[in-house]
């Protein structure tokens, strides 16, 4: 089953994503992307999945474009829609989900605050790509 998972930067929430999906079952093809790659992964994002045994420090972010000729089970955005648009992707799919985090690349204050916006985020994109791998994902695996 081939997943792309699509934001704007692609160095935080679509690499998180990426992890924990991956770290869920290795019969997954996970990607990410975003429409305007960062240069790199966030140290921040890197550093918060760590802590949960998932290693993103040699994720490398890319261009959308690379997969847009590509086949896809699932793609999947996961930017706020309150704070940017999510990209549009026209390849060729056959399910299409959002799923909508704040960007904690985007908080502000002490350093203790930025890292529990991060922590929060990675929790939440946790619980939610688990519930799609439990309710779909292997179901569909499995059949």
């Amino acid at each position: 089953m081939k997943i792309l998972i699509l934001c704007t930067g692609n160095s935080c929430r679509s690499q998180m994503a990426q992890g924990f999906l991956q770290s869920f079952d290795d019969r997954l093809e996970v990607f990410s992307a975003g429409t305007v790659p960062a240069g790199r992964v966030n140290p921040k994002a890197v550093e918060v999945m760590a802590e949960e045994g998932v290693n993103i420090s040699n994720n490398i972010p890319r261009s959308v474009d690379e997969y847009l000729n590509d086949r896809w089970d699932y793609v999947i955005t996961v930017c706020d829609e309150a704070n940017e648009a999510c990209p549009f992707f026209p390849g060729i799919v056959q399910n299409r989900i959002h799923m909508g985090f704040k960007d904690p690349s985007n908080a502000t204050g002490s350093d203790e605050f930025i890292m529990s916006e991060f922590r929060r985020v990675r929790d939440l994109i946790r619980a939610e790509f688990s519930n799609l791998y439990q309710a779909r994902l292997i179901k569909e695996l499995n059949s």
